[in-house]
């Protein structure tokens, strides 16, 4: 029976013991782990590797056409935006991630920054820390009741966000090249373009991937569109917002604030104008987790190797589907496996 040799790229866990359980169970698959940088340590650790699991390392042009061996290339997350998915599908390697792993806990990051902001909850506890007790450092305040959200991309997650958003009275928008006016009607929500969304949400919440046709789509012309009241939500990737452009809408007042899980360069530089703004809440690219979130993750980002190299099929979570005219492998038949990760 093959040896398989699966690389891990670089990780942040405490340990691999998830991905290790999903690959003991069968047996004659190698586990190698590395803490990638760049892409000369991708290439030296994974020149022969069969399949990889993906955090951060690029996974570039130059990687990819280094590769000897690789089938399948499996990302911890939802956005594949380290990976070049057309060099990946010129070399006949299956590109997968885990799109549903989080869908409630982005949806209630979101949802908790919207409450967080609206409610003033960080500036106050902020101000008593610092010895000032007085509900006025929070104003103003306005009632959430008969605002509109505006949410950029409504895939599993915004709709999710909208769900939990309807019944504290919000109306919800939404711009989506993507999505039908007769799939809006049946979510209860109104597609707009994404002009329109800027210049009527209360609140603006962006959901969309990070590709480059999104990257700094949210802009000045944007900025300039939107209320002075205006609170731009982010839990999506920080590039999809012009960062510059941003600080500049802040600065000057042209929006009121921002509740951001992402930012553009991360971590966060202790010099970014953002960190000394109150009007402006920042949390460590944390929305995807909870416990159950990240051992949902791994388990199946671990499980879309052994759908290729041990079963013979395209990945349940296949990303490049292009890359059908280039390999062919059976359909998924994997709901079993799935089911007994979660």
């Amino acid at each position: 029976m093959r040896q398989w040799k699966v690389v891990v790229t670089d990780w942040e866990y405490p340990d691999l013991r998830f991905e290790e359980a999903v690959f003991q169970a069968y047996g004659n698959i190698e586990l190698v782990t590395a803490q990638c940088q760049t892409e000369e340590e991708v290439i030296e650790v994974c020149r022969d590797a069969d399949a990889m699991i993906n955090q951060y390392a690029p996974i570039s042009r130059k990687v990819l056409e280094q590769l000897e061996n690789c089938k399948v290339i499996t990302r911890y997350g939802v956005g594949v935006d380290t990976i070049d998915l057309e060099a990946a599908r010129e070399k006949g390697i299956c590109v997968a991630n885990v799109p549903d792993y989080c869908v409630d806990e982005v949806s209630d990051h979101a949802l908790a920054l919207l409450l967080s902001w609206t409610r003033k909850v960080t500036l106050a506890n902020h101000s008593i820390k610092n010895g000032i007790w007085d509900f006025k450092v929070t104003q103003p305040i306005y009632r959430l009741r008969g605002q509109t959200i505006g949410l950029i991309g409504f895939g599993k997650i915004p709709q999710s966000l909208a769900e939990k958003v309807k019944p504290l009275g919000l109306r919800v928008i939404v711009a989506d090249p993507f999505f039908t006016q007769e799939a809006a009607v049946e979510k209860g929500v109104e597609l707009v373009s994404l002009r329109t969304l800027c210049k009527e949400a209360d609140y603006i919440s962006v959901h969309a991937p990070l590709t480059a046709a999104t990257r700094g789509m949210i802009g000045e012309e944007q900025f300039s569109l939107m209320k002075k009241e205006a609170i731009l939500i982010n839990t999506s990737r920080g590039p999809i917002v012009n960062e510059q452009a941003l600080i500049a809408a802040l600065e000057k007042g042209i929006i009121a604030g921002a509740a951001l899980d992402v930012v553009e360069s991360e971590p966060i530089d202790s010099n970014n104008p953002l960190l000394k703004m109150d009007q402006v809440i920042v949390t460590p690219h944390v929305a995807w987790y909870s416990e159950q979130s990240a051992a949902e993750l791994r388990s199946k980002a671990a499980m879309g190797v052994v759908d290729v190299l041990v079963h013979g099929e395209y990945p349940k979570y296949l990303v490049n589907a292009k890359v059908k005219d280039r390999v062919q492998l059976k359909l998924p038949n994997a709901e079993d496996r799935y089911a007994k990760l979660v």
